[in-house]
C-alpha cells in the first residue's frame, strides 16, 4: 500500500503543516492499519506535494516515526517502509520499559520539569539513567531540572506492602520499604545533583511527604505528558537473612503496565493531563509535608 492523495491532511486557515502534525497524520494511518508492516511510503517529494510542505518537513516527520521505530529503510533516495514491528508509543508497556524512553524525551528540552508520586523512588531512579547517560554523552544539555517526588510518609500505617500476618509498628516489612525507600531517593537526587558540577546544569530535586498510600504511580513530565500505572498487590515471600523470611502482601510496580497520556492528543488526553498536574499540586501545596530523608 502506498499513501495517496485522498489521504491528505488539510490543516486550517491555510497554515502550513508542522513536522509534528505530519508524523501524526501518519501515525495514526500506520496504528489504523491503513499502512501495514512492509508497506512503502511515497518520496519525500510526494510527500511533500501532498501535504503541501518542504522536503525539510517532511524529513523532519520522517524521522520521528524512524526514531518510535515506525518506519524502516530510510536514507536518501530510498522511499522508506512500514516497519516490521510499529509499536504504538501510548500503548501501555511493563513500567520500567515505557518510563525510560519518555523520559529521555522530556529531557530534550532547556527546563525539565518532572513530577511523580509513587511508592518508591526505585522505578524513577532507574529509569532516569538514560536521559543522564545521554547528557554525559552530549546528547542533550537541558539548562535547568526540576523534579518533585511525593512518597508516603514514615508517620502512616501503609496499606502496602505490608506482612500477611499483621504486626502494628514493629512490622518489618514497613521498615523494609522505609529503608529503601530512603536509599533509592538519596541515590536519585545524587545522580542528579552530580550534573551541578559535571555539566553546569540548575538541578533542583524536593521530595514531600503523602499521609496516605498511593494507589497508583503518576509521572507528570513538562506539563504535557502523564504516565500513570495501577500498583498491583501480589502476596509474595522474601528471603531477608539465614533464617527469616518475609511472608508480605507486595507490589509489582516495575511489571504493572504504564498509561501513556499526552495534551498534544487533545479531547480526553488534554484534560487527563492537565486535572493530573492541578491534582498533584493540589497535594504537593496542602495537605503533604517536607519529607527528609534519613
Amino acid at each position: 500500500m502506498v499513501v495517496t492523495r485522498e489521504n491528505v491532511v488539510v490543516s486550517d486557515s491555510g497554515r502550513r503543516l508542522s513536522p509534528q502534525e505530519i508524523a501524526d497524520a501518519l501515525r495514526k494511518r500506520i496504528r489504523a492499519g491503513e499502512l501495514k508492516a512492509g508497506d512503502r511510503l511515497p518520496t519525500q517529494a510526494e510527500l511533500a506535494d501532498e501535504f503541501g510542505v518542504e522536503r525539510g518537513t517532511v524529513r523532519l516527520a520522517l524521522r520521528e516515526l524512524q526514531e518510535d521505530g515506525l518506519l524502516s529503510n530510510v536514507s536518501k533516495g530510498s522511499p522508506p517502509r512500514i516497519a516490521d514491528v510499529a509499536p504504538d508509543r501510548n500503548g501501555p508497556q511493563p513500567t520500567m520499559a515505557g518510563l525510560s524512553p519518555r523520559l529521555a524525551e522530556a529531557f530534550s528540552v532547556p527546563h525539565v520539569r518532572i513530577d511523580a508520586a509513587c511508592l518508591t523512588a526505585e522505578t524513577l531512579m532507574v529509569a532516569l539513567s538514560e536521559p543522564v547517560r545521554r547528557i554525559h554523552d552530549g546528547r542533550i544539555r537541558p539548562e535547568r531540572i526540576d523534579v518533585r517526588i511525593l512518597l508516603p510518609s514514615r508517620e502512616i500505617n501503609l496499606a502496602f506492602p505490608v506482612s500477611v500476618d499483621d504486626r502494628g509498628d514493629e512490622d518489618p516489612v514497613h521498615r523494609r520499604w522505609l529503608e529503601q525507600r530512603n536509599a533509592q531517593g538519596h541515590v536519585l537526587r545524587h545522580n542528579l545533583q552530580a550534573l551541578r558540577s559535571s555539566h553546569g546544569i540548575d538541578v533542583h530535586v524536593t521530595f514531600r511527604a503523602l499521609p496516605f498510600t498511593p494507589p497508583v504511580k503518576l509521572y507528570l513530565l513538562n506539563g504535557t505528558e502523564a504516565l500513570i500505572a495501577y500498583y498491583m498487590i501480589a502476596r509474595r515471600e522474601e528471603e531477608v537473612s539465614g533464617d527469616e523470611t518475609l511472608d508480605m502482601y507486595d507490589t509489582l510496580g516495575t511489571e504493572s503496565l504504564l498509561f501513556s497520556f499526552e495534551k498534544r492528543a487533545g479531547g480526553r488526553d488534554a484534560t487527563f493531563v492537565d486535572e493530573s498536574q492541578k491534582w498533584f499540586d493540589a497535594l504537593w501545596e496542602t495537605i503533604t509535608t517536607d519529607l527528609k530523608l534519613s
